[in-house]
């Protein structure tokens, strides 16, 4: 059995809370990260993924609900050293590399600002070194160091951020689309560089998109988001083989297929939310409908859903 590394409970993240236009950007999302895994999270723009990986790390304060790292609450009331020691154990790589780098720092500093934080180097050649090393490891070289970050490319830039993150050798780091801002042959480059460093670092991401192939192609498991909510979660394979919820298979249609005739020929599936209005009363949760392939629906849906599962 997996070992859990991250436990997400119930987790809320309100905004404008008291006021008339309050936005439930996170609505009561629960589930789990084993060590070692992807999980990919993904659905259209504005369906609460990033804020939920913000809130995860703690850059938003949860409204409700838990984030247990390795059994210990992230939220709640915590120290400066506390604080710290999750921060080291949990990076973040942001979406535009550009806006996430300093333009007055050079690469060296930018990627050694975490090193001098929890001091990790006992002396300046120790923190150049390792700059060096974390450099090579992303695909750049030293000669990089002194430079800026204009002076790069979106996709070295992005190198750049995967390389600050893991300047404190995190175990955890969350990949909120890290790939969006770049050319599609740069996606690639960078996508096979963080599977390259998660076999050598044994590391565990959750990685946030809204590209289904390129999810695919990197996760071991998926949930898809809705409006706030978990609608689905289940392995990568079982998740395009058989999606289960009508937004997942919505969103699965509009993959566009290397194929000029069926890309023709193929029909989209429309996801109609007032479709799926629920009476006031009707229990919704997130319910086990085949082997580790979770939806969230009502019970009714439930039993027909279970008989239909392949």
């Amino acid at each position: 059995m997996a070992e859990k590394l991250l436990e997400i409970k119930h987790l809320k993240q309100y905004f404008n809370v008291g006021r008339p236009n309050m936005v439930k950007a996170v609505d009561d999302v629960t589930f789990d990260i084993y060590k070692g895994e992807t999980l990919g999270l993904v659905g259209e723009s504005g369906c609460g993924k990033s804020t939920t990986g913000r809130s995860i790390i703690r850059l938003y304060d949860a409204t409700g609900g838990q984030v247990l790292f390795n059994g210990e609450n992230v939220h709640g009331e915590k120290s400066k050293a506390e604080l710290k020691k999750f921060n080291r154990k949990m990076q973040m790589i942001f979406q535009d590399p550009y806006a996430s780098l300093n333009p007055r720092m050079t690469v060296a500093d930018i990627i050694a600002e975490g090193i001098d934080i929890h001091g990790l180097a006992n002396n300046k050649q120790e923190r150049m070194e390792r700059v060096y090393e974390l450099l090579e490891t992303v695909g750049l070289n030293k000669e990089h160091a002194s430079r800026y970050p204009h002076e790069f490319s979106g996709g070295q830039r992005q190198r750049i951020g995967i390389a600050r993150a893991l300047a404190v050798k995190p175990d955890f780091i969350i990949a909120d689309e890290p790939i969006s801002a770049l050319d599609v042959s740069i996606q690639a480059q960078v996508v096979n560089l963080l599977k390259k460093l998660q076999r050598e670092n044994g590391l565990t991401y959750l990685f946030i998109a809204h590209d289904l192939s390129m999810v695919k192609y990197i996760s071991d498991r998926i949930g898809v988001m809705y409006f706030g909510k978990l609608v689905e979660l289940a392995s990568a394979e079982d998740l395009y083989r058989n999606p289960m919820h009508p937004y997942t298979k919505s969103l699965l249609s509009a993959i566009p297929i290397p194929d000029p005739d069926t890309e023709r020929t193929r029909k989209r599936i429309a996801y109609d939310p007032a479709v799926h209005q629920y009476p006031a009363n009707e229990k919704l949760e997130m319910r086990e409908v085949g082997p580790k392939h979770y939806v969230y629906c009502s019970e009714k849906e439930y039993d027909e859903w279970k008989k239909e599962y392949k």
